[in-house]
């Protein structure tokens, strides 16, 4: 596994927090060259991958190709596994990523009744299992602890929580204060 910078692991979280993946807006403090130096390296790593922007429903532009048009960053599959989220199995290809038209219909739109989420289960082994089993412990866990267990950073625990265990596996995470521990996550136990 690529060891990622905190830039990047938050560039990754954020991106994996959004439906379609789209990676931009890219944080605040992240301009100009460094900008550009940061996202190559994620490009060349396999991290992230240039899309043609879909300027019609006001998908955010990385670079422009000229006559109107402009490519977008999506996070890929690889790099949703550097920070520890399992991709989807089923098509992944972000909207925009093909020019041919598509005769499929919109992945949001139900299909019959097979149309029922999947229920997923993270790999054994992984941070995400890891993230999971400490969440579901009788006395949940704070950030602080799930730093030491995972040695995430801070943003890429939250940023689990809320892409790979709320929105993708659909479990609800919950949280509350504890007098001496601070605020304690858990999930509901099987």
């Amino acid at each position: 596994m690529s060891k990622l910078s905190d830039t990047q692991a938050l560039i990754l979280s954020a991106a994996a927090q959004r439906e379609d993946r789209i990676a931009l807006p890219l944080p605040e403090s992240l301009r100009g060259g460094a900008a550009a130096k940061v996202v190559g390296a994620m490009l060349a790593k396999g991290f992230l991958q240039e899309v043609d922007a879909d300027m019609r429903k006001g998908e955010p532009v990385w670079r422009e190709t000229g006559d109107g048009h402009g490519v977008t960053l999506v996070a890929t599959d690889a790099g949703l596994a550097a920070i520890g989220i399992e991709p989807e199995d089923a098509n992944t290809a972000p909207a925009g990523a093909t020019d041919a038209p598509t005769e499929k219909p919109a992945p949001d739109t139900p299909t019959g009744p097979e149309a029922t989420p999947k229920a997923r289960t993270p790999r054994e082994g992984t941070k995400q299992a890891t993230l999971i089993a400490m969440l579901r412990a009788p006395d949940g866990a704070t950030i602080e602890e799930i730093m030491a267990a995972t040695g995430w950073q801070s943003h890429t625990v939250r940023g689990a929580m809320a892409g790979a265990l709320k929105k993708k596996l659909g479990l609800e995470v919950t949280s509350e204060k504890v007098e001496g521990r601070g605020r304690v996550y858990s999930l509901p136990r099987d």
